[in-house]
């Protein structure tokens, strides 16, 4: 009986032994297909093109008149009587106040402040009952000529500026309708306290649509370039002091895969989420936009959406 126990036990021994010598090569075999593997990153990718861009300095600003005139009074004294407001139209010569310059004891005539020129009036400086003197503006009036944009610009884009540059103008009371105009007038000065220098626009305002006192959105255009490289300037990567993108070219060594090529470039004009690309990247090629940051050159890749590539124009 103990004989027959004993043949059963080194039985069972045998067949483990016999198992575990099956299963060892099957295990280091599927460890070497898994080495054996190489990794495929899923991509999104652009065009680059051959278009326009340019570089504008965006600004707000008021709608000003391009004539602005003070108009005083001939003798010191106090404002007896005032016949306009502000926003109200006037001809020249037309009587805008009364200055009374008596003193007790003595009468004298009423001056009438009159209109030097034809316009509007867009303030008054001087109120009912004050006592003035022939340095102090009686009214400001705005002229019926052509209107100007205002604006100021931050003293570190001073060096961009210069007269002549064109220049577009939205406002929020013309949905979808843009003004356009340029510069005509750079101040000499740069305002000490708010570090800016006033910009003075011409506009183009041929309907009278633009009212004095209007709030603007100006875009000052620096600079226009055309024929040049440009892709989005998110598919720029930018790491450890250089600027690169992928492109997405067919693997030399296999045809059937496509690979990432890391390509370094030389950016130029950057503005609303677009970039010139000076060296290093041709028109037409297609551009990491998705994905790059995992990256590295010469990795295999699959393009898994398509964006469709930046207009060529503005």
């Amino acid at each position: 009986m103990m004989k027959r126990y004993v043949m059963i036990v080194m039985a069972g021994l045998a067949l483990l032994a016999s198992c575990a010598q099956n299963t060892k090569p099957k295990a280091q075999n599927e460890a070497k297909g898994t080495e054996e593997q190489v990794p495929v990153f899923a991509v999104g990718t652009t065009r680059a093109v051959k278009g326009q861009i340019r570089d504008y300095l965006a600004l707000s600003g008021d709608i000003v008149s391009g004539t602005t005139v003070d108009a005083y009074s001939d003798v010191a004294g106090k404002v007896t009587k005032l016949y306009v407001s502000v926003g109200q139209r006037v001809e020249k010569d037309e009587p805008l106040a009364e200055v009374d310059p008596s003193r007790p004891g003595m009468t004298f005539n009423t001056g009438v402040v009159k209109a030097p020129i034809s316009g509007t009036v867009i303030a008054l400086p001087a109120q009912l009952g004050m006592t003035i003197s022939q340095a102090v503006p009686v009214a400001r009036l705005a002229g019926s000529g052509s209107l100007e944009a205002r604006a100021f610009v931050a003293e570190r884009f001073i060096s961009k500026m210069r007269v002549g540059l064109p220049v577009e103008l939205t406002l929020d009371a013309y949905p979808g309708r843009t003004f356009y105009g340029r510069v005509r007038e750079l101040s000499p000065t740069v305002d000490p306290v708010s570090r800016t220098m006033e910009v003075r626009i011409t506009v183009k305002n041929e309907d009278n649509a633009l009212k004095t006192g209007m709030f603007a959105k100006i875009k000052i255009i620096t600079e226009e370039k055309s024929s040049i490289v440009k892709i989005p300037a998110a598919a720029i990567v930018r790491r450890y002091g250089e600027q690169y993108v992928f492109t997405v070219e067919t693997d030399p060594k296999d045809p059937a895969f496509t690979i990432a090529h890391k390509r370094i470039v030389t950016p130029g004009i950057l503005i609303d989420d677009q970039a010139e690309i000076r060296e290093g990247l041709e028109a037409d090629a297609e551009v990491v936009l998705r994905g790059q940051s995992l990256l590295e050159d010469g990795v295999r890749v699959r393009v898994v959406e398509t964006t469709a590539p930046l207009k060529t124009t503005y």
